[in-house]
């Protein structure tokens, strides 16, 4: 991974990102919107599969299926990406305390910081993905 910028200052950047009113549409799912912090982290960290890999999940059978059984993911879902080495899994939970209701292993990622979350809301039209200092 070629970034300019180090781990340490791509962590404090998302730091200070606080939420604001601008939205990205996903290009390959509509219904999945995102903040400019997100957007800073798939470009900080050349990760925008990152974005593509947890709008992939809604609408599928999974993630209705899920939604069916807990029904806070209807609404708000917390998903963490955490590295180990040069692998990574992706795990998305209704909360802190549950086991996930989707865990996908990156098999290889060059991803720089060792773990990030992302929350994704729903607004009765958009999955708005965000960090959360954004909330």
């Amino acid at each position: 991974m070629q970034t300019t910028e180090s781990t340490q200052q791509i962590q404090n950047s998302l730091a200070q990102f606080m939420g604001d009113d601008i939205r990205y549409v996903h290009p390959l799912n509509r219904e999945v919107i995102y903040t400019p912090g997100v957007r800073y982290l798939a470009q900080a960290c050349e990760a925008y599969w990152l974005i593509d890999a947890i709008a992939s999940y809604y609408g599928s059978t999974q993630m209705n299926h899920a939604i069916k059984q807990d029904s806070r993911l209807s609404y708000l879902q917390f998903w963490t990406l955490l590295v180990t080495g040069q692998s990574a899994v992706l795990r998305a939970r209704a909360d802190q305390d549950v086991p996930p209701f989707i865990e996908q292993t990156i098999p290889f990622t060059d991803f720089p910081l060792e773990s990030v979350d992302i929350w994704a809301g729903f607004d009765g039209s958009h999955w708005t993905l965000y960090l959360p200092s954004e909330h």
